[in-house]
């Protein structure tokens, strides 16, 4: 081998390629923006190019970047997909599964085909639905694992296996205007909560100009032009953007993802859980 892949520098470069930012990718991998910085430049010395356009404030993938980044999300698969079939190769029963269903759309796709592939016996039965309803069921017995979203600062309990930086986003061609007009799922949503309180802490006039507990529908009523929205910073579909210049803002608090689970599981289910904390840190590390 003429060069040596270390698990970090793959884990920095998969988050940055996947945030557009080092700062953003230092707080989902939990290292100091100097050091992922640091991590880049010695993979970038070891494959003898660079990997990402630095020119504009948004970093892009260069070619020989988008090259590498499906071999480097292969090599930490292939870490998983090794530790998983080792550690429990015939599990099977049944999960009941909740999700969000903007984490659900983004991520988990690729981590429950993942675990079905290795773990064909096992049958997924996966629910998508707002927090509060997901966290009602749970009490209800209707799931035996949940992904939430919460505020870090005042709901405990569960595992982390994901935290959200959220960013106002707009459609490329939105104009500002006042008041604000607002394009937010319904209550109980972390999301709207946490826009209405920063406005409100801003004294910033707004309105609710469309609601809906769909993403895609939310989505499609931004792109219309319809108002502004909130959204991780991860997840800006084409032809939304982040607000940074064209409305002064005030920030937003960060969320997280957990995953609570329920205290007889299954091993069937245990292993998920096991295999949805492990496969998010692969994406990039907590």
């Amino acid at each position: 081998m003429p060069f040596t892949l270390d698990t970090l520098q793959l884990k920095s470069f998969i988050a940055i390629a996947e945030t557009g930012t080092f700062g953003h990718a230092a707080d989902t991998v939990g290292r100091t923006q100097s050091a992922i910085s640091l991590q880049i430049k010695k993979l970038e010395e070891s494959l003898a190019c660079e990997l990402f356009d630095r020119t504009s404030r948004r970093v892009k993938l260069t070619e020989k970047g988008e090259l590498f980044l499906g071999y480097a999300k292969s090599i930490i698969a292939l870490q998983w997909e090794a530790y998983s079939r080792i550690k429990e190769p015939d599990v099977e029963g049944e999960i009941r599964l909740g999700t969000p269903e903007d984490f659900a759309t983004h991520y988990l796709p690729e981590v429950l085909a993942s675990f079905r592939k290795h773990h064909p016996r096992v049958q997924l039965n996966v629910a998508c639905d707002l927090t509060l309803n997901l966290i009602d069921g749970f009490q209800k017995g209707l799931y035996d694992l949940i992904l939430v979203k919460r505020d870090p600062q005042r709901v405990k309990g569960g595992t982390k296996v994901w935290r959200e930086p959220l960013v106002w986003a707009a459609a490329d061609h939105h104009k500002p205007e006042k008041p604000l007009s607002l394009v937010l799922s319904p209550q109980p949503c972390i999301y709207r909560a946490r826009a209405l309180a920063a406005l409100d802490r801003a004294k910033k006039p707004w309105h609710i100009s469309y609601t809906s507990p769909s993403l895609a529908g939310n989505i499609a009523a931004v792109k219309a032009g319809l108002g502004i929205t909130v959204l991780p910073a991860n997840m800006l579909p084409s032809g939304i953007h982040p607000i940074r210049k064209e409305i002064k803002l005030p920030e937003l608090a960060d969320a997280e993802i957990a995953l609570m689970k329920r205290d007889d599981l299954s091993k069937a289910s245990e292993m998920l859980a096991e295999h949805i904390v492990h496969s998010m840190e692969n994406v990039a590390a907590i």
